[in-house]
């Protein structure tokens, strides 16, 4: 726990037989209390393994549910175990566990109640082995989305997420697309309720083992991405009355 706050981390894992160990061993479990795998119906032994190292709470999909229903159902149960400040790490090691403490410490000390891990703060993220073009769509994405949004982050793309449980609470992730758009709809909920955002500096990882969306998969998230930035200013401008921008009865 940090100063009485329960720390959980989510992992939702497709596929993620390969790297779930090696991202698992690097949690620092001084810090974190209870960590939530979601096995969105992988064609692999990523459940079987990760109950054989330790993690308690497994959530199987029988049928794949994408990547926002799956982060959906790791949401839910990370609340219904009382957690205080909820990590999202993909367990691909795209991302480094070893982020976490300084994520929490920022929740926990009620600086911020979302933080970001970036990879594009800093110089890493081509020298990490992003794809040109996926670097390219990212920062031209982020341009476009921060003056539809109005607000100001380096990128909208990553996977490294921290969330407090006011925010988890306070915006209805429920609602929200079961797809990769999924996240950006989660990012735009939060901005449109006024919860403020840190970004920490993220390693960029891209290796065979970690997950990845091909080039046809990438033009829909970035067509999703704009739709969602449009209907942002449109409902911020009072000419949409979306559904998941209203506060969930909790």
């Amino acid at each position: 726990m940090y100063k009485g706050k329960k720390v959980v981390v989510v992992l939702p894992a497709y596929n993620a037989a390969l790297t779930l160990e090696k991202t698992y061993r690097e949690i620092p479990f001084d810090l974190v209390d209870e960590v939530i795998l979601c096995d969105d119906a992988s064609k692999d032994n990523t459940s079987e393994l990760a109950r054989s190292i330790g993690i308690k709470h497994v959530i199987v999909h029988q049928n794949n549910k994408g990547y926002g229903g799956n982060q959906k159902s790791l949401y839910n149960k990370a609340l219904e175990l009382g957690g205080d400040i909820v990590i999202m790490l993909h367990p691909d090691y795209q991302y480094t566990p070893l982020l976490i403490p300084s994520m929490v410490n920022i929740i926990g000390e009620d600086l911020f109640p979302v933080v970001l891990g970036s990879r594009i703060l800093g110089k890493g993220a081509l020298a990490g082995g992003m794809p040109f073009y996926k670097f390219v769509a990212n920062r031209l994405l982020t341009f476009t989305q921060n003056l539809l949004v109005n607000y100001k982050l380096s990128e909208y793309h990553t996977g490294y997420r921290a969330f407090s449980r006011e925010v988890l609470q306070g915006i209805d992730f429920n609602a929200n697309d079961d797809d990769f758009v999924f996240d950006n709809e989660m990012l735009s909920q939060i901005i449109f309720h006024d919860y403020q955002i840190a970004e920490v500096t993220c390693p960029t990882k891209y290796f065979e083992e970690a997950s990845s969306i091909n080039f046809r998969r990438s033009a829909k998230y970035g067509f999703g991405v704009l739709r969602v930035s449009g209907q942002h200013f449109l409902q911020k401008m009072g000419l949409l009355n979306l559904d998941r921008y209203r506060k969930p009865n909790n």
